[in-house]
């Protein structure tokens, strides 16, 4: 494996896990806790929304300079 199959697996389960996230907000505020009750690894519905949209966002950025560095050919193959 070289460094550019590396970095498209990366690309491809942060943006798996991108359009999971996503799909997990919730329009009304439910978020997380709409699951299925309350999520118990937090304290609140609003620490699981708050922890959500951080883990989001963080994923966003790695996706979008990976997709900056892929297409750039940064990268040697």
């Amino acid at each position: 494996m070289n460094i550019v199959t590396i970095v498209q697996i990366i690309w491809s389960l942060s943006a798996l896990f991108l359009i999971i996230l996503v799909l997990l907000h919730s329009p009304k505020g439910d978020g997380i806790g709409g699951i299925g009750g309350q999520a118990q690894l937090f304290t609140s519905t609003k620490s699981a929304e708050t922890t959500l949209n951080r883990v989001t966002w963080t994923l966003f950025i790695i996706f979008l300079g990976l997709t900056v560095v892929l297409s750039a050919g940064w990268l040697t193959t």
